[in-house]
């Protein structure tokens, strides 16, 4: 694979960005360095996937953790507000304020997302580059699929060193992280049947109530417990309680916490904005997994191409085409303005367009699962 310096030097006719990459898997010309992976060993073995239930027979699971309501915050109305002089009677439709649209997926979409998975998914959010919308990805995808399933899907915050997705996603209702999951795994584990009590415990909700949140926590210490082992144990009473895991994951790609959830992964969703850096990125990576036996991983992957301005820019449709032949599927979101201050995320909030691409991008996360 060419160097990104090497790209700066390359601004001919034609695809451009075919030629920075050298794909085509034809690649002619200029210096090809990456970087030596791991030894194919030193990954966990891909897991095999499992069959689900016979037809007619239940999935044999502690039952699915239901929507959660919505929590509602009221600020106390101040002294102006109060005073403040009533509008004149009889206004003009025009002039009065508008509620906001319902959410309205279009009804394939829907169908699709409402499909029965039989045993329970974990997808995985992936990209060794920050600032790629990872955390947003992940949210809006879990917001999508809640919403149309009524619940039963679940975001973990699974970057080791200080993740945002538990201040962007959920209703702070208590300060609970994977840390505290973690020192009570045993109790967690051992509560039977009142599993999904006992994990709510430890859970945040999304401000609409359409899926459930695993804080990530500030402690940078705490990646030394998330070992494999303990990453399968939480894995394990995530499925037993969801139906959709939605893992929005670090940028270490030699971190074992990092490897075992590749490894355990349903899905992957690689996660990129039209720049040539994060592309670049996200493509070495796949590069990294096919080199390390997960190559059936990246041919069912689906890209998720999200836009951080009004302006695709010009590299978009390049990077369509490139992504859709290395992916099973490559998936664009639009800009919307309501993302722009890093903020917490509510769904409702984004535009009626903007929602129906994140109905439209969820339905091809979870097609073919």
């Amino acid at each position: 694979m060419n160097t990104p310096e090497a790209w700066n030097n390359d601004r001919s006719d034609g695809s451009r960005w075919q030629k920075l990459l050298g794909r085509g898997r034809g690649r002619t010309g200029g210096s090809q360095h990456s970087p030596s992976p791991p030894p194919r060993e030193a990954y966990p073995p891909p897991q095999q996937p499992q069959a689900g239930p016979p037809p007619g027979q239940a999935y044999n699971s502690v039952p699915t953790a239901g929507r959660r309501p919505p929590v509602a915050t009221q600020t106390p109305p101040s002294t102006a507000q109060i005073n403040r002089p009533r509008p004149q009677q009889g206004l003009p439709p025009q002039q009065r304020r508008q509620s906001p649209p319902a959410v309205e997926p279009s009804p394939v979409a829907l169908q699709r997302l409402r499909r029965d998975l039989g045993r329970s998914r974990v997808i995985a959010f992936i990209n060794p580059k920050g600032g790629v919308h990872k955390t947003t990805a992940t949210v809006l995808s879990a917001a999508a699929m809640g919403t149309a399933r009524d619940g039963g899907v679940i975001a973990w915050d699974d970057n080791e060193l200080r993740g945002t997705l538990g201040l962007r996603a959920g209703s702070a209702r208590h300060g609970r992280t994977i840390r505290h999951l973690v020192e009570h795994l045993d109790q967690v584990e051992a509560a039977g049947v009142h599993l999904p009590e006992h994990l709510d415990e430890f859970l945040r909700h999304s401000a609409d109530g359409s899926f459930d949140v695993l804080a990530g926590d500030e402690d940078p210490k705490l990646q030394r417990k998330l070992d494999p082992t303990t990453v399968l144990r939480v894995l394990d009473i995530l499925t037993r309680t969801h139906k959709i895991v939605c893992i929005d994951t670090g940028n270490n790609v030699e971190s074992p916490n990092w490897r075992t959830v590749v490894s355990s992964v349903d899905r992957l969703v690689v996660t990129t904005v039209p720049r040539e850096d994060a592309a670049f990125s996200a493509d070495w990576m796949l590069d990294h997994l096919e080199e390390g036996g997960y190559g059936n991983l990246v041919k069912n992957a689906v890209t998720l191409l999200s836009m951080p301005t009004p302006n695709p820019g010009p590299l978009l449709t390049d990077l369509q085409r490139h992504f859709a032949q290395r992916t099973r599927a490559c998936a664009v979101v639009p800009y919307d303005p309501s993302l722009e201050p890093g903020a917490k995320i509510e769904f409702s909030a984004l535009r009626p367009e903007t929602r129906a691409a994140w109905f439209e991008a969820a339905a091809t996360i979870v097609d073919g699962l």
